[in-house]
């Protein structure tokens, strides 16, 4: 049976994850992603590599070792990719149209090699979209916390999305 075909008693199957639907992405929604990450050194060397960051407060540990922070810094390019990455299977996995900017994004304490970060997301705005009646703009705030419960990063998106067929 296909994926559309609807069973016997009327329930649609489903394979695999999903995003949710614009109309399933109502203002104040809060989702307390449950994949966590620990942040290893390889995820920063390999990061600053493919991004020809060469500063040496991200790769140079006797650099970084003089510096206020005491050790290196993940790069905070990478912290934003882990932010929004880590919220795509709970919001817009295959229901989003197009990433249409970032408003804002703080990294109010610093990300350390070895740090698990936690992600919630809010929906803090949304409209219908005025020229495209198939989809809807949606603004996401994305916050991320370490293992000490402190904040890394907070960043608003806005993403345009798909409505449910």
């Amino acid at each position: 049976m296909g994926q559309t075909a609807a069973m016997e008693d009327g329930v649609v199957p489903v394979d695999g994850a999903r995003g949710r639907w614009f109309e399933e992405l109502p203002v104040g929604l809060i989702v307390r992603h449950a994949l966590s990450r620990t942040v290893t050194e390889a995820d920063n060397t390999l990061f600053c590599a493919l991004t020809h960051n060469p500063q040496p407060l991200h790769l140079d540990a006797e650099f970084a070792a003089g510096t206020e922070f005491g050790q290196r810094l993940v790069n905070s390019l990478f912290t934003l990719g882990l932010v929004v990455g880590v919220s795509v299977a709970d919001t817009t996995l295959g229901t989003t149209v197009a990433n249409l900017g970032f408003e804002e994004t703080t990294f109010p304490a610093p990300v350390f090699l070895g740090d698990t970060l936690h992600v919630e997301t809010e929906v803090v705005a949304a409209r219908g979209s005025r020229s495209r009646t198939d989809s809807g703009i949606v603004a996401f705030e994305h916050r991320a916390h370490n293992q000490r419960g402190e904040l890394v990063c907070r960043t608003r998106r806005n993403a345009l999305m798909r409505r449910c067929p």
